[in-house]
Order: structure tokens, then sequence, then C-alpha cells
């Protein structure tokens, strides 16, 4: 699988990128499918109560009602119904990209299967809305759409009596079976709600609603469609006729020709074989994740920056219990981590400067200690040579993720506490530090892009402190697909920072200090 998705996730970026010109990373809509998701979804709860209004249930009055609504007030009732249509097929549109695109991220496997595994019912409550929806039209669709679901829904042999009898003239259809298809579109909706709500508590300040100028670019977009091409009803349901040929939405309807023609047992399992498939995708084949984080409580004072900055609600407050004497620690959820290391560098005790016994933090990873990190930025500042020298931190899921010389892969360059950049130049490691993360649009690990732009600007704890010179510190957002152009910036950067006069007051690393980072961190590794 890792060859299919690696290909997809390089098509993916490569058509971000492309609307990054006229929609810049902020606006993105690639970038922005679940918010998107949950806008259309309002538009169509907003425009469906607004039908409510003008709709009447009955086996004559439903068309006739639909039919004075789309016509008598084409400019407000009849618009609401083309957006309620398109913005419905928009959302259908959406989540499958959505999903495509989380499985190509491998953003759904591990420690986040609870998002993707919670997304599955989400699909089938967004196809029974729309199903229901289109059987209160009762135009010919309708009556296709009916005729053909109630005799699928019969060769499960679960009713006492088949409900596709209901169809069969006119005299068997009465004004409860409306009413009944009207209260089923209004249940299915708000159980769709429900589980949207609970796809993102995983996930801290999950994103609901798009940038303001998206929505509204969204929602113009949607108003022009609905009035070039507005939604129309195809002629009367007719039970004593089999319509002939009628109109398909293929979004929502796009499996009623296949089921005509399958048989409907295939129908049955193959649609619970493409669910069972759907919740174990996590588990095919599993993800070897690395340890969750570790809180140490000898440098722990629970000041809640690590609670703030973990992007999937994995750490918590809790009350003091080795009575020191501050009121609260923190406390990791293994369930949770993902172990991207953003709470190491969100911790004040991250300083890669202390020289004395082991380099311990409040909460670090066990596969990737601080102490090991510093070892490796002493290494690899230490292998540099040249005018113009760049140590570059890269992100494991950007362009920077393969090997070359001079990089330090980190799985989020969040990870990096702001005060080891301050000590790759102040020791004369680097002549300029770059930051290679992931695509500015959509960071793998949620917040690594915002934590690491806004502690560079001095906007978040912790900060990159004011004697960094900012011209020697480089920031460069890039996915898979540009490692062409995180070289080029690399290239300029270099060249900028030989132009440089030398940095003041540079400490050099000595070589007992080198081997010291070196032995702490096998010490660390090894004691995990």
């Amino acid at each position: 699988m890792a060859g299919p998705r690696a290909a997809l996730r390089r098509g993916f970026d490569r058509a971000e990128r492309l609307l990054d010109r006229p929609f810049g990373p902020d606006w993105n809509p690639l970038g922005q499918l679940g918010p998107l998701g949950w806008f259309l979804f309002w538009i169509v709860a907003a425009t469906g109560i607004y039908l409510f209004i003008f709709f009447d249930t009955g086996v004559v009055d439903a068309y006739a009602s639909v039919e004075w609504l789309s016509r008598d007030h084409w400019w407000h009732a009849g618009l609401a119904r083309s957006l309620h249509r398109y913005a419905s097929d928009l959302m259908v549109l959406v989540m499958f990209t959505h999903l495509l695109r989380e499985w190509a991220m491998d953003r759904y496997r591990g420690r986040r299967w609870f998002s993707w595994v919670t997304g599955v019912p989400v699909i089938w409550f967004v196809y029974l809305s729309g199903i229901t929806g289109y059987w209160l039209v009762w135009d010919e669709l309708a009556q296709y759409v009916a005729v053909t679901t109630t005799e699928l829904l019969d060769t499960l042999g679960i009713f006492a009596e088949p409900i596709a009898r209901n169809f069969l003239a006119p005299p068997l259809l009465s004004g409860r079976f409306f009413t009944l298809m009207v209260f089923l579109h209004i249940a299915i909706p708000l159980l769709l709600l429900l589980m949207m709500w609970i796809h993102t508590q995983r996930i801290t300040s999950a994103r609901t609603n798009p940038p303001r100028g998206l929505a509204v670019l969204t929602l113009v977009a949607l108003v022009v469609g609905s009035l070039l091409v507005p939604a129309v009803s195809q002629g009367p349901a007719d039970l004593a006729t089999v319509p002939q040929r009628v109109g398909i939405d293929w979004f929502i309807l796009s499996l009623y020709p296949l089921i005509e023609s399958v048989p409907a047992g295939v129908i049955w399992w193959g649609v619970l074989a493409f669910t069972v498939l759907l919740f174990g995708i996590p588990w095919l084949p599993g993800r070897r994740e690395a340890g969750a984080a570790e809180v140490f409580l000898d440098y722990c004072n629970g000041c809640s920056r690590c609670v703030a900055d973990c992007p999937y609600n994995a750490i918590t407050l809790v009350p003091r219990s080795d009575g020191l004497s501050f009121s609260h620690e923190v406390e990791v959820n293994p369930a949770r981590c993902v172990a991207c290391g953003i709470c190491m560098g969100a911790c004040p005790s991250s300083s890669p400067f202390r020289r004395s016994g082991d380099l311990h933090t409040g909460i670090d990873l066990p596969g990737r200690p601080l102490a090991q990190l510093r070892a490796e930025v002493i290494a690899t500042g230490q292998a540099l040579s040249g005018p113009g020298r760049v140590l570059t931190l890269a992100c494991a899921h950007g362009a920077g993720a393969g090997e070359a010389p001079g990089r330090v892969v980190l799985p989020c360059v969040a990870m990096t506490p702001p005060s080891l950049i301050d000590f790759a130049i102040s020791r004369g490691l680097a002549d300029g530090v770059a930051v290679a993360g992931c695509a500015e649009r959509d960071c793998f690990n949620r917040f690594g892009h915002a934590w690491t732009t806004a502690r560079f600007a001095r906007e978040r704890d912790p900060y990159l402190r004011q004697r960094v010179p900012r011209e020697r510190v480089l920031t460069v957002w890039a996915g898979p697909s540009e490692p062409a152009r995180l070289r080029a910036e690399l290239d300029a950067f270099a060249a900028r920072l030989a132009e440089l006069p030398a940095f003041p007051n540079v400490r050099p690393i000595d070589e007992e200090e080198a081997a010291e980072a070196e032995a702490a961190a096998l010490r660390r590794v090894a004691a995990k």
C-alpha cells in the first residue's frame, strides 16, 4: 500500500499547489475539506427547514407543493430547493475526497483510528438523508427510488409484509407514507449531526468552520449554479405506470442502476463487505508507532502549555501526585498520543543548554528524547563545512523527509524547542537554521505550522529569543512533491548566510560537551 498511497499523496499535493495560486494556503479547498463538509451540512439543514414551510404531505399534495415553490416562488423557495440539492451533492463529493485524502496522508491508522471509524457511519447517514429526501418530491424519480429501495429491502425478509406492495397501485399508498418520510428525513440528519460531532471528539480545537472568505465563495458558487441550472422535478409519480426513463442524481443515487441489474444478495453482501472493509482499514495493516510521550514530574510544574498545544486531546491536567508545591501535573493518554513531539517543543524545560547530568525535560518522547535530538543536532552541525552552513530541521512528512547532509528529520518541526535553534547558532554549529515543515495548507500533525510560526513570532510560549538574528532562521513549508523548491530555498539561504558577518560571541561545542551529549542520549534510549 505504501507505493499507491505515496503516489496518491503526491498527486494531492500537486493539486493543492495549483489551488494555492488562486486561493492561497489558508483558503485552499483541499486543505479545508472537513470544515467545508460542516458548512455544507448547515446549508442543507437551513434550506431544508425553509422548504418544510412550503411542503405539504400527501400523495398529490407533495408533488404539487414542490412544483408550486419551484415555479411561483423560484426566487426564494425555488432557490432554496436548488441550494438544498447541490449542497447535498457537493457534500458527498467533499466527503469522499476527504476520506481518500486522509488515507493518502496516512492519517487513519494506529492511534488515529477513532476519527476514521466514526467517520464510516457518516457516509451511510449522508446517503440515507439524500434518498429519503428524493422520496418526498414524489415525481417519477421518487417513484423509481421508492420501488427499487423497497424491493431491495423486502429481500431481507425482516418485514411482516412486503413493503413494496404499497407501490403496486395508487389506492395502496396513503398520506401516512409521506409523514413517515418527513420524520425519517428529519431524524436521520440529526443522527448524522451527532456522528459528525463524535467524529471530532479526539481532536483539539477541531475545525468545523471554513475561513470566512472560502465559505462566502462556496455559497456564492452554489447560488450562481442554482440560478443557472435550477433543480426541477420530473413528471409526477403514477403508480399505474412504470417510469421508462428518469434522470439520476449520480452523487446520491449512483448505485440504483446497479441494484436493478445485480441480484439483491450480491448488493447486500457488497454493502456489508464495503462497510466492514472501511471499519477495518486502520488495522490493514496496523502501524508500528513510537511510544507515547512520558512525563517527568521533577521537571514539570503543571504549566499546561503541552495541554494547549497537543493536537489530539492526549494530554490533560490532573491534581499533583508527588507532593511538590504545584497544584497540577500533566498526564498523557497513551491511546491518543501519536508521538508527534509537539508537547516536547512546548515545554519550557526543554532546554539544550544544560550540561550537568542527563538532559531531561518535563515531557519527552521515549523513542526520540530531547537528549538524543540535541546529540543529533551537534553531530550534524559538526559535519557541516564551508561558507553559509545550514542546519535543516525537517518534517518527516514534507519535502525534507529524505536523508540529506545537514538535515535532522523530525516527526513534526513543532517538536523543536525554539531554544534548540538558539543553541545551534550560538554554539557555532551552523551559520543559520532552516525549519522545513510540511505543506502550509495542512500540517500532518495539524498545529505544527501554526505553533512554529507563533513561537518564532514571539506570540506563543516558548518564544524564540530576541538574541537570535531572524536573518539566520528560515522557515520553508513544502509538501512531498516540492523537494526542488526546498533545495532552491536552502541554496538561496546558504548564499545569504555566506554574505553575513560572523555571528558574534560564538561559544563552540567542545569534544567533551559533544561526547557528553551523545552519552546522555544513549543512556536515555537504553533506559527505555
